[in-house]
Parts: structure tokens; C-alpha cells; sequence
């Protein structure tokens, strides 16, 4: 019942901070001359996801507590774990430069995907406990963490596209001068799929090792979700050979990251 609790609170500092970062879209106060202040939908937009994410860490706490391992056996685990890192990544973006109209793309995947696991409350089966081990782990938490990697790539390419636009229209709006460089956007984009990439190649790795020490073979039952992972690891090969030795274009690499990151999500969704 606490651990209930914890995430309905969770999910009410989730939405008031994305419904506050997205209301500072609006806000034209920096455009008024108050660039060396913080508007104030930003100040209680990052005050709310804040406590939100305390409050997301004691109910995983408490979970994991609960079951005794990682809290990660299912998808509805799985998908609040990856919220949770993206929150995480929400912060260390907004500390490390500052750009706090970033939180009004970051903090709804979070809170969409926390939503998708109220809704997965009643139909998420557990895994077998004779399956989660220490391989299990690793595989999940490694995968996560990639698909965070991805999302934040993804992100980047929407802003990206968005930025591209306004350019190309001469649509010089509040909004544009808000956003980061494309330059900056580029940069983000490649160094979050540099970050994926080994992540989700170790987390391929140890799930195959979790399939050899579980059920006696590599190549698990579950056929169909292992070729798609191989899929997309080659798909993000293929990007990151583009970007390095052919030298494709940032918006092209924009795309390609958001058509990477549909179609990890389908995997992860669809196949868990």
C-alpha cells in the first residue's frame, strides 16, 4: 500500500511538472529583458519534478525492498525503471547546461511512460522467480540504460527538425530563440548514441548469457524479440558508420534517430 501511495505521488509531481514546462513555452519574460532570471513555471516545474523523483526512488526502494532483487521482472518494472533514468537524465541535461526549456521535452516522455505503467498494473505478470538472477539484472538494467541513450537521441532530433523548420521558414519565433544550437542539438544527438550503442550491445551480451545459464542456450525461445534487438544494434551500427566514416548529414542522422527510437520502444512494448 505505501509503495502505492509513493507512486500516485509520483505520478501528481510528474504531471504538474510537465504541465508547468510546458506552460514556460509560453512565458516571454526572458523575451522582456529578465534574461538572469528563471521564469516561474521553470522554478516550480523542476521544484515538482524533483520531489516527484524522490518520491519515484522511495517507491522503487520500497519495491525492491519487497521482492528482494531489482525490481525489474516485468514490463510495468521495466518501463517505471526507464522513467525513472530519464528523469535522471532530465537533470544532469538541465545542470550541466542549463537550458531549462528542455524539460518541456524530457519530462513528458517520463510522465507518458510512468502513465503506461499505471495502465499495465492489472495485465504485467511477474517473471518467473527461477529466471531472475544475476544475468537478468545486468541485461535489463544495460538495455534500460540504452534505450534512455536513444530517447534522449531522439529528443534531440525532434528539437532538431524543429529548429531545422523555423530556419528554413524564417520563422525567427520565442520559441527558437529558446532552444539549443543546431550545432549543439548535433552534438547531443551523436554523443547520446555513442553512450547507447555499447549499452545496448552489452546488454544483448548478457542476455544471451542469461539465456545460456537459464535455459541451456544463447538463443532463447523467445526468437523473435532477439532478432529484432539484433536488428536494431545493426540499424544503429549502420548510424553511427554514416555519422563517423561517411559523414552524414545532422539531419539526416535527426531522422534516423527518431525512426531508431520507434522502433526500440516497439520492441521493448510489443516483445517484453
Amino acid at each position: 500500500m505505501t509503495n502505492i501511495l509513493f507512486f500516485k505521488a509520483t505520478l501528481l509531481f510528474y504531471f504538474l511538472g510537465t504541465a508547468l514546462f510546458l506552460l514556460s513555452l509560453w512565458d516571454n519574460r526572458k523575451d522582456r529583458g529578465d534574461a538572469s532570471q528563471t521564469a516561474w513555471p521553470q522554478k516550480f516545474a523542476i521544484f515538482a519534478t524533483g520531489a516527484g523523483f524522490i518520491c519515484h526512488t522511495i517507491a522503487l526502494g520500497i519495491r525492491l525492498k519487497e521482492g528482494g532483487y531489482v525490481p525489474l521482472s516485468n514490463l510495468q518494472e521495466a518501463v517505471s525503471f526507464f522513467s525513472w533514468a530519464m528523469v535522471i537524465a532530465f537533470f544532469w541535461v538541465e545542470i550541466k547546461y542549463q537550458l531549462y526549456i528542455l524539460g518541456s521535452f524530457i519530462l513528458p516522455l517520463a510522465f507518458l511512460s510512468l502513465i503506461s505503467v499505471a495502465a499495465l498494473n492489472n495485465t504485467a505478470t511477474p517473471l518467473n522467480p527461477t529466471l531472475v538472477n544475476a544475468w537478468f539484472g545486468i541485461h535489463t538494467i544495460l538495455s534500460v540504460l540504452g534505450i534512455v541513450a536513444f530517447s534522449i537521441a531522439f529528443i534531440a532530433g525532434v528539437i532538431y527538425l524543429i529548429q531545422d523548420r523555423f530556419l528554413k521558414s524564417k520563422q525567427l519565433t520565442t520559441l527558437y530563440s529558446r532552444l539549443p544550437s543546431l550545432d549543439m542539438l548535433d552534438q547531443w544527438n551523436r554523443q547520446a548514441i555513442l553512450f547507447g550503442f555499447p549499452l545496448l550491445t552489452l546488454g544483448i551480451i548478457s542476455g544471451a548469457l542469461w539465456s545460456q545459464y537459464t535455459m541451456g542456450s544463447l538463443w532463447g525461445k523467445n526468437n523473435s524479440k532477439q532478432a529484432l534487438s539484433l536488428g536494431i544494434w545493426f540499424f544503429y551500427l549502420l548510424v553511427l558508420h554514416g555519422r563517423i566514416n561517411i559523414g552524414w548529414r545532422a539531419k539526416k542522422a535527426a531522422r534516423l534517430a527518431i525512426i531508431g527510437f520507434i522502433g526500440v520502444i516497439f520492441i521493448f512494448v510489443t516483445l517484453a
